[in-house]
């Protein structure tokens, strides 16, 4: 092994919810290709409203699907110290979408940002209810020629079914 990368993921885990399982073999299989260690902490949201050791320790963070989360003020808490830290950060799904939050309230000074989730009828949306679903449908991706993607895929025409959870019906950003 050469070395260890201490990963905090910021969500409420659910054991039965897939894509907290898929977030685990993510980052044991990306961790075993890199023939590195990898320490994944779980961390839990309402608790980052007042501490952020675990965030603070990490060389990572992760911000998974799953919202809405128990506290979207720890969430962002923990996404503000990554951006303000310059700690690398990636969302996937509703996590991505609370990036954007983060980033509007604190860098683009819309205090009052909100996600539908939480309040759809806040004055200041950024994250609002789709009118369709994409959830359960299956379309075309179309991959950028010579990229690892299209190698991985042997191909830079393919086709992908989005998962079927709630919160791909809050996709669309102001």
């Amino acid at each position: 092994m050469n070395g260890s990368l201490r990963v905090a993921v910021i969500a409420d885990r659910d054991p039965a919810f897939p894509p907290h399982l898929a977030t685990d073999d993510a980052l044991r299989h990306a961790a075993a290709h890199l023939g590195i260690g990898v320490d994944v902490r779980w961390l839990a949201t309402e608790p980052l409203e007042s501490d952020l050791a675990e965030v603070k320790g990490a060389d990572v963070l992760w911000c998974a699907p799953g919202s809405p989360y128990r506290s979207l003020r720890g969430a962002l808490a923990a996404l503000r110290h990554g951006r303000e830290h310059s700690v690398p950060t990636l969302g996937t799904c509703g996590g991505c979408q609370h990036m954007v939050i983060e980033y509007a309230r604190h860098v683009l000074g819309y205090q009052d940002a909100q996600h539908a989730e939480y309040d759809p009828y806040t004055s200041t949306l950024f994250v609002s209810e789709l009118t369709c679903s994409l959830a359960g449908k299956t379309m075309p991706v179309t991959l950028a020629p010579g990229s690892r993607v299209a190698a991985l895929y042997g191909r830079t025409e393919v086709e992908e079914q989005y998962y079927g959870v709630e919160e791909h019906r809050y996709s669309r950003w102001r």
